[in-house]
């Protein structure tokens, strides 16, 4: 299974609060206005925006095709997150945030799940902007409103700007000033954003339309930062409010019925439910506990044990509960175990390639997970995007300049795209065990007579953090194997939150972390992989620093045309897989869900969202017959 961006989940594909962000920031920076184009001097106006090709959705279309118009509104679905929660404030870098507490805020853009690379003006009726694309003026929808009732201006937009610069995450606040020069209200539904020469003509627009919108009115009148930990929720203009809370138990979210956006095309079969409700628990077993008991109604299993064992209790073999699985076309999540490049035992490449020997995905994979997954091998696996055998003509135009430079290796230019080493049937693959010895050797950690390495008189140690028991099963075999290498290696499992506050500080060896890539990145880029946000940007969890990346991520945010965009993220994804700061883990091609009987979707998902939070909705029948026989 997959990390599901809507719920907070943590099997054997952990979702981090600190992704939050992460969508937006890749999601904005990929695209360039085409569709209903209407020339007025030297000016652009347009419902959409897509860099390549057009969008599939014109100016009048009466709803989106993968929704059901007629479906229901009621009922609940509830999920669960692990652990803790001490605030509703989904931007702050103190404490740790509610499960879905973003739910209240949009944007003035938005996507669809059956498109990549377009952008429709969700908060404003067209977008504005010259051929240079020097600034960018969104004409804004006059019956937007907030869920007081109150009206979105284009003072709140401003001001969601500007706090955002100020008091936002350090390394959005990096990559929003590289691209915003400036932000001025024309009237109070027009607003115009200007950007600086040197941004990336890519990304501008989507950066601009994609910062979510808060009230001023609120904090003013609440006297409130961004960047502060409480549980009353700012407002916004989204579909759902909040109606209760117990503190580490659960969290209700209501449907707002005054919803401005329910009946625009982009509303229409969406939002159907009238309450998610989260339900927390301690650990992944006790959840799964609850759920065979009816403490929530919908799971996407993150667990290939419990999806090929635990599914056999009465509630499923009455057919209370449907078991099932659903395609999934979107990108895998790049999940793997992430080494810390801020310390320095971790410098050495060879080093770092020894570690990554000592995993053992293939064991891991019939042993742990019953055959059900497939190796992670690229930042883009999944897609047509990942590098494949040796660099084509295009790759080596983008590559030898920097070999020429001296920051890659001539080997980049010949050598097939790296893999990860396979591994035998036993748990501790001989072969590989002696071919990450002489590489520790040449690295200069050698093995004492107590059967450890030590370099310059220091051991080698490393710790795993990490925040889920289930994980135990997965990382103490790993942990074995590297303690045959002669490495000092050990798994500490925290609480959630001291997790958080160790992954911000950077205060860890090796995690699992993910690297959630789109189809057509740009300046988000810089969160995960670039240099100037090594030691600030929670994405980068590494902490890389490489002129080669950087220059790459430049190229692909520069690229014009389709064929460039995709030859540079292979060359990225090349150079990225070079570097060896990963040892990748797994994924799977589908959903797989389990879900009391009453939940239904449409008849053709869309390729690159589920959905169950947005457009899935509740029968009402089916419903009241699980209500009557007391399964709920």
């Amino acid at each position: 299974m997959r990390r599901e961006t809507q719920t907070a989940l943590n099997y054997e594909f952990p979702m981090r609060p600190v992704r939050l962000l992460s969508a937006l920031l890749l999601t904005t920076a990929t695209v360039f206005a085409t569709a209903s184009v209407l020339q007025a001097q030297d000016m652009i106006v347009s419902h959409a925006y897509s860099k390549f090709g057009e969008p599939k959705y014109p100016a009048d279309f009466p709803h989106l095709d993968y929704v059901n118009v007629n479906a229901p509104k009621g009922g609940e679905i509830s999920v669960w997150a692990p652990g803790t929660f001490d605030s509703m404030n989904p931007y702050t870098r103190k404490g740790r945030s509610g499960a879905l507490a973003s739910v209240f805020f949009e944007n003035m853009l938005t996507s669809t799940a059956d498109e990549i690379g377009t952008s429709y003006c969700f908060m404003c009726t067209t977008m504005e902007y010259p051929e240079d694309e020097s600034f960018v003026i969104f004409n804004m929808r006059p019956e937007v409103k907030f869920s007081d009732g109150s009206p979105v201006t284009a003072e709140d937009i401003k001001f969601s700007h500007d706090i955002m610069l100020e008091e936002g995450l350090v390394s959005f606040r990096a990559v929003l000033g590289q691209f915003i020069e400036s932000v001025e209200v024309l009237d109070p539904m027009r607003i115009k954003f200007t950007f600086k020469d040197s941004a990336p003509k890519r990304g501008r627009i989507d950066m601009a339309g994609g910062l979510p919108v808060f009230s001023k009115a609120w904090f003013e009148e609440n006297d409130a930062g961004l960047d502060e930990s409480r549980l009353e929720p700012a407002i916004g203009s989204g579909p759902y409010v909040l109606d209760r809370f117990d503190i580490n138990q659960r969290i209700v979210y209501k449907r707002n019925p005054d919803y401005w956006a329910q009946d625009l095309p982009l509303g229409i079969g969406r939002n159907n439910y009238d309450s998610i409700r989260i339900e927390y628990f301690g650990d992944s077993n006790a959840a799964f506990e609850g759920f065979k008991s009816g403490a929530y109604t919908f799971r996407t299993e993150n667990s290939s044990k419990l999806w090929a064992t635990g599914y056999d209790f009465p509630a499923l073999n009455k057919g209370d509960i449907v078991k099932s699985t659903l395609p999934d076309g979107t990108i895998a999540t790049g999940q793997s175990f992430v080494m810390n490049l801020r310390r320095d035992k971790f410098q050495d490449p060879l080093v770092r390639e020894a570690i990554g020997m000592m995993f053992n995905f293939e064991w891991s994979n019939e042993t742990l997970f019953y055959g059900l997954y497939a190796r992670v091998e690229s930042f883009w696996d999944n897609t047509e995007l990942a590098a494949e055998g040796t660099p084509t003509d295009g790759e080596i135009a983008l590559l030898k300049p920097l070999v020429d430079e001296g920051v890659l290796p001539e080997s980049i230019l010949t050598d097939e795209a790296i893999l990860p080493p396979s591994s035998g049937a036993r748990q501790l693959d001989r072969k590989n065990l002696r071919r990450a010895s002489a590489l520790m050797d040449e690295a200069g950690w050698l093995v004492g007579d107590d059967g450890m390495r030590r370099k310059d008189g220091q051991v080698l140690e490393i710790e795993f953090l990490e925040d889920s028991p289930t994980f135990d099963r997965i990382i103490n075999p790993y942990v074995e194997n590297l303690r045959r290498l002669g490495i000092d290696a050990k798994l500490e499992r925290v609480d959630p939150a001291q997790f958080t506050n160790r992954t911000r500080e950077f205060d860890f060896d090796m995690i699992t972390d993910q690297f959630p890539m789109t189809y057509e990145p740009g300046s988000g880029l810089q969160q995960y992989f670039g240099s100037a946000t090594a030691d600030e940007s929670v994405f980068n969890a590494m902490g890389l620093k490489s002129p080669a990346v950087d220059s790459l991520i430049q190229t692909i945010t520069a690229a014009d045309t389709k064929e460039d965009l995709n030859t540079g993220i292979r060359a990225l994804d090349r150079v990225l897989r070079a570097e060896k700061f990963w040892v990748p883990q797994w994924f799977r091609d589908v959903h797989t869900v389990a879900y009391f009987d009453m939940y239904e979707y449409p008849d053709e998902l869309p390729p690159y969202d589920l959905g169950y939070l947005d457009f899935w909705w509740i029968n009402p029948e089916k419903e009241a017959a699980l209500k009557a026989s007391g399964a709920l």
